[in-house]
């Protein structure tokens, strides 16, 4: 077992209000509490882009705190090291097998097991409600839509309802509400607690108690037995850039405390306590109440502003979640603020006043002290707002120019303040795959070198909307239902793993979009395929195949004479020939290949049929060309397995229409992970 050398026991909570400040702090308290050389400290985050940044701040050096290099550090997301945790408390204690490595209750599982059992139970009248909802849903789209939202649903419920699931299971449809009152569940959610108990039948006896809820009882009361630290757990855990977490991580956290160092790390804006502040819409709905009580007092003798004389009304507004994160690590901190100031050389509670001079800086200020707006107001002198930038509101007509405004402020920025770089600017919006296109769009339309030219990069963009090879995927599991458009013909060519599967190179394009062009292929790929889409069967003219058979034709008999050597009525396109001709047999076997698979993708199919399909059809149409490439294709293939063993754990026998397919697997290809660039 691993021994902690010098370090402090319980759960250790730093606070302060820059997230810079922090990270020094961090860094500080881990070069003064090493570890032995070949322990490792687990980081716990919450997104890809503070894991990047904590490593690149550990491995910088010279005027920034860091050790020049990244080693002996893992990064992992809350939940999965919840689960680890779970296995490696109880197995030590109760012994090994006692926890499954992933639980029948992850939404990824629990989904296809609801998709399953909610046909079985939509004669129940309980499930009324469901069965309205699911009726003409011959694509089964609706089922799964509704299962995954269950699963969800239910994923919530075993992190912060634990206790609804408790007496569901045991037969008591009751909600557990604050104070510990108790409500009847409405009757028009009494499906739920019956769904909840179909799901721990369908499990049996073995699993039926293998839900986070569950095992998180079970590790509580193995937690207070365990005298050493398993192996499988890491010496010390940093909990860093998280804004909150809930009752039943910190309680796991808490449990470790004993055998492992844990260190919260927690960005709050505000150096007093703010647990119990509440915003003046909330004040007014509490008075409301009790005015109605009798002995209650008939007017309000305060007011509004005046409702706030110990709060901020931002913070009271936008704090919520962080006023209820406070209350809970009020219960979990045992914080030794002496020991730990003695080692750090400062304070544990970083609390840094901000310049003043803006009016943002106010703000913050007025935040960190927790003043009202009486107060600020007294205390601020008037600032000149034409000169103050530090805040400022634009209104545009459109989500471009949102962006033609920002690009035309951050110029201006850089012109002003020649210190300023690339790397000390974020812009969040709310939906970055809403905003990519136009991202790219005025922002790379200056070439680097260029006087209005900025260098940036979109960060968390779902990948499957910026990668190449997924984008192609995307395009070929929508077969059944493409026109087979020109340009969607050449958009597949622009994809460099599919031009390398049929033999064509980057050079071919502009030979292959001007015959396209020439021989006046517009959509389709022949008239039996436009039938389909409600055409006469016998118009053929500007498909897929009549430009091919003109340019086979015109290759075979060249350009055509004034008596007509036409055949069938086709005219011949005469400008292929000698080596180029190569070009026309690449592109008929892509055609021939996409025709083939939009008919084998239209058929319904069990999992393991699609597994091996769907395996097919990536050999048949995507060859890698980079290491970049091959590793994501190893990554399809891996979410493609994953995808079919959920659905064979499940039970599903049943065949799946393309429709959900589709949405699972690029669904789960498309899953954040830590190890992806940010």
């Amino acid at each position: 077992m691993s021994e902690l050398r010098n370090t402090a026991q319980g759960l250790i909570v730093l606070q302060g209000n820059r997230m810079e400040d922090l990270r020094d702090l961090t860094l500080q308290w881990l070069g003064r509490q090493p570890l032995h050389p070949l322990a490792r400290t687990l980081f716990l985050v919450q997104s890809n882009g503070i894991a990047q940044w904590l490593k690149t701040s550990l491995a910088e050096r010279g005027g920034e705190p860091g050790y020049g290099v990244c080693l002996g550090t893992d990064v992992a997301l809350p939940a999965r090291f919840q689960w680890q945790a779970y296995r490696s408390v109880i197995e030590a204690v109760e012994g090994p097998g006692r926890v499954p490595t992933t639980s029948p209750y992850d939404k990824s599982r629990l989904r296809w097991r609801l998709m399953r059992l909610l046909p079985e139970a939509l004669d129940n009248p309980l499930f009324a409600p469901l069965a309205r909802y699911l009726r003409d849903d011959d694509e089964q789209r609706k089922h799964y839509q509704l299962a995954e939202r269950l699963a969800d649903l239910f994923d919530q419920y075993q992190v912060y309802r634990a206790d609804w699931l408790n007496a569901w299971e045991a037969g008591d449809d009751i909600l557990t509400l604050a104070g510990n009152r108790q409500l009847p569940v409405p009757e028009e959610q009494r499906w739920q607690p019956a769904l909840w108990r179909m799901i721990g039948a369908d499990l049996g006896q073995e699993q039926a108690h293998s839900h986070r809820g569950a095992v998180h009882r079970r590790f509580i009361a193995a937690a207070k037995e365990l005298t050493e630290r398993p192996d499988t757990l890491p010496p010390r855990i940093v909990i860093f850039g998280i804004s909150s977490l809930p009752r039943q991580t910190l309680e796991v956290l808490a449990s470790l405390a004993g055998i492992s160092e844990v260190v919260l790390c927690l960005l709050n804006p505000c150096r007093f306590y703010w647990g119990e502040i509440i915003e003046t819409q909330e004040v007014l709905r509490r008075y409301a109440r009790q005015q109605r009580r009798k002995g209650m007092p008939a007017e309000l003798h305060h007011s509004p502003e005046q409702l706030h004389l110990h709060a901020h009304p931002l913070l009271a507004a936008w704090g919520k979640q962080g006023r209820d994160y406070l209350q809970l690590l009020s219960e979990h901190d045992n914080t030794d603020v002496a020991a730990m100031s003695a080692l750090l050389d400062q304070s544990v509670d970083l609390f840094l006043s901000p310049p003043t001079d803006t009016l943002l800086g106010q703000l913050q200020d007025d935040i960190l002290h927790l003043r009202p707006v009486a107060e600020t107001r007294e205390l601020w002198l008037a600032l000149n707002l034409e000169r103050d930038a530090s805040i400022r509101f634009h209104c545009c007509h459109s989500p471009q120019r949102e962006l033609e405004v920002l690009h035309d402020q951050l110029l201006a920025a850089f012109a002003e303040d020649t210190t300023l770089e690339p790397r000390d600017i974020m812009v969040m919006v709310p939906d970055i795959n809403d905003y990519a296109p136009y991202i790219e769009a005025v922002f790379g339309q200056f070439a680097p070198g260029e006087p209005r030219h900025l260098p940036y990069h979109v960060a968390d963009q779902q990948q499957r909307h910026r990668e190449p090879m997924l984008v192609a995927l995307e395009t070929l599991l929508a077969l059944p239902r493409m026109r087979f458009r020109a340009s969607e013909i050449l958009d597949l060519l622009d994809i460099p793993p599919l031009r390398e599967r049929f033999g064509l190179s980057e050079s071919d394009l502009p030979t292959l979009q001007r015959w396209i062009r020439e021989a006046n292929i517009r959509w389709g790929l022949d008239a039996a395929q436009r039938s389909e889409l409600g055409l006469p069967r016998h118009d053929e003219l500007h498909t897929w195949r009549f430009g091919l058979e003109r340019m086979l034709m015109g290759y075979a008999v060249g350009e055509a004479s004034e008596t007509g050597n036409d055949w069938n009525d086709i005219v011949p396109y005469d400008e292929v020939a000698g080596l180029d001709a190569a070009l026309v047999g690449a592109l008929y076997r892509l055609l021939l290949t996409l025709s083939q698979w939009r008919q084998r993708l239209n058929e319904p199919k069990t999992a393991i049929e699609w597994d091996q399909a769907l395996s097919a059809l990536l050999a048949d149409t995507l060859a890698p060309t980079t290491g970049t490439e091959e590793a994501l294709l190893g990554r399809v293939q891996a979410a493609l397995e994953a995808w079919q063993e959920e659905i064979t754990s499940a039970g599903i026998n049943i065949t799946l229409p393309l429709a959900v397919v589709r949405e699972s697997w690029l669904g789960r290809i498309d899953e954040p992970q830590l190890s992806q660039s940010f």
